[in-house]
């Protein structure tokens, strides 16, 4: 049960308060700094608790229900943080950029959901590689918005970044669509 990738996975989770606390105080750059830092670190784990898992054979059921929470998790406590930075200036996620936040996070909400129900049906919703995509840029965007409170003046990073949300809230659209028609398959 404790191995190294279900360790990775679990720091992720740890970090998660950490993280919210380095991006609490709207304008502190040398907390954004910290937080992008520790994001990305968090970015890696997450690479690597699946891909060790596999090549040392050791993936776990702990792991399999662990990994997709702790990135929920993690990308639900970004948005959240990040739309409450509205007093930053320029505010991080505001206006209009809040309906991908939005998005995104019904949509990690309701397809947790439709998993859970298709688990007790004892059917599996494998992952698309659409959907894989979709959290790659979504952690990217996240990144860079996380990154964006770090360094104010560099203004095109913030504007690549709400693009970046932009594309994934689509994506997110596209997939949660996918998965709700797979699911659809199985109910009454």
């Amino acid at each position: 049960m404790l191995t190294l990738p279900n360790l990775l996975t679990l720091s992720r989770i740890v970090a998660v308060p950490l993280l919210a606390w380095l991006l609490w105080w709207p304008g502190w750059a040398p907390g954004y700094a910290a937080g992008f830092v520790l994001y990305c670190l968090m970015g890696v784990t997450d690479y690597f608790d699946g891909y060790l898992a596999r090549a040392q054979g050791t993936v776990s059921k702990l792991g399999v229900f662990l990994d997709p929470i702790a990135d929920k998790i993690m990308v639900a406590a970004v948005i959240l943080l990040l739309v409450g930075t509205r007093d930053a200036s320029p505010p991080v996620i505001a206006g209009p950029h809040q309906i991908a936040a939005l998005v995104i996070l019904v949509r990690e909400i309701a397809v947790s959901g439709l998993r859970e129900f298709m688990a007790g049906l004892q059917v599996s919703v494998p992952v698309s590689q659409l959907a894989k995509w979709k959290t790659t840029l979504q952690l990217v965007a996240l990144g860079g918005l996380i990154l964006s409170g770090a360094v104010p003046g560099v203004g095109w990073v913030h504007s690549v970044s709400l693009v970046a949300l932009w594309v994934a809230a689509v994506l997110t659209l596209i997939t949660g669509w996918d998965y709700l028609r797979a699911g659809l398959k199985h109910m009454d």
